[in-house]
């Protein structure tokens, strides 16, 4: 048995501090929860904070987010397929695009649906992942401009998800004049500078946001209370909203060093033995949890007495070495996890997903 828990006060602190700290800013916000997998419990808790836009990667998940609450503006994060496109109109109010042959079809969709779809479109400015290049977007928007049931509601840009580069004062300046010119040439207004992520909040703490930044997309702050840009914890929030727990299966006093002629693992590794380790034996513990659920790297055992030593599909190994812990078969060990381990155990069905928070 293993489940991760969600503390609903720690993300409801979370969530004032980002709200408070955009809000004085006059600075809109959406809410990533594409980490949350579409899990209905968690959505409720996470729609039960306040939150009016939501965005997602997953169209089944805007769909639920619609269902808890129609009023909740929700946003398709990425340029939708072609097999999504009536959904992500029934269901996107708005849509991030970079392609002018999906935004056809999106127009044709909205004209059959009888919808006025809103679309942000995306501008490279680097990182080279989803963005219209810089030397086309003014053709692009002309195209897009002539399109029947179609509003451009807003320009944006990634930055660092793919290749890691990182926001800048400059770039987010290039952004906003980007805006100004497209206003000027086709007298339309562009409300939405959609220029922020949560690696870009340290940018207004250190006072070199540009103003005409006016829209973010959070989910990892958030929810991990991480500072992605400096890659350590942002001050002010909680870090462990999330916390996994799995049951010991077994627990024995065993040699450290595996007997028998040696080939590789599930994985394709080969072991390396060291050799000081011949002839110690240590309180080796199993644990209910397994690569099928989440990938070792990201998760941290609370007791850092504690040393993971392997996967295999669904069982987890640790080393106790004295086991000082007291721990036992049957008793659970604690781990907080990073963003990559949330989110491969949220993906997981075999995974219990339970709700915390101070009465729980």
């Amino acid at each position: 048995m293993a489940y991760i828990t969600l503390d609903v006060d720690k993300l409801q602190a979370n969530f004032k501090f980002l709200d408070d700290l955009l809000s004085e800013r006059k600075i809109g916000w959406s809410v990533v929860s594409k980490l949350l997998c579409g899990n209905k419990m968690f959505l409720e808790k996470l729609v039960g904070l306040g939150v009016k836009s939501l965005c997602d990667s997953r169209v089944t998940n805007l769909k639920m987010i619609k269902t808890l609450n129609c009023n909740i503006e929700t946003i398709y994060i990425k340029p939708p397929p072609k097999q999504s496109v009536k959904d992500v109109v029934e269901f996107a109010d708005i849509s991030v695009n970079t392609e002018l042959k999906t935004i056809n079809w999106l127009s044709k969709e909205a004209l059959k649906q009888n919808k006025t779809h809103k679309i942000i479109i995306m501008i490279e400015l680097g990182e080279l992942r989803e963005g219209v290049m810089r030397e086309d977007f003014v053709s692009f928007y002309r195209k897009v401009f002539e399109l029947p049931n179609i509003e451009v509601v807003g320009i944006g840009t990634n930055l660092t998800c793919l290749n890691g580069v990182l926001p800048s004062e400059d770039k987010l300046i290039q952004l906003s004049l980007y805006r100004q010119l497209i206003e000027a040439k086709f007298t339309k207004e562009i409300p939405m500078v959609s220029g922020g992520s949560s690696v870009t909040i340290p940018l207004i703490f250190n006072e070199v946001l540009p103003s005409g930044v006016n829209h973010f997309r959070i989910g990892e702050s958030l929810f991990m209370g991480t500072d992605v840009y400096n890659d350590k914890p942002l001050n002010g929030l909680n870090t462990d909203v999330f916390k996994l727990y799995a049951e010991i299966i077994e627990l024995i006093e065993k040699p450290m060093v595996p007997v028998g002629e040696f080939g590789t693992n599930l994985e394709g590794e080969s072991l390396e033995v060291e050799l000081e380790n011949h002839g110690a034996t240590s309180n080796r513990a199993i644990i209910d949890l397994g690569l099928l659920d989440v990938d070792s790297n990201h998760i941290i055992p609370k007791d850092s007495s504690i040393n993971l030593i392997g996967a295999s599909s669904d069982m987890l190994v640790i080393d106790l070495g004295e086991n000082k812990g007291n721990y036992k078969v049957g008793g659970l060990i604690e781990f907080n996890l990073d963003y990559m381990g949330v989110l491969r155990i949220m993906s997981s069905k075999y995974i219990e997903k339970r709700v915390f928070n101070g009465q729980s």
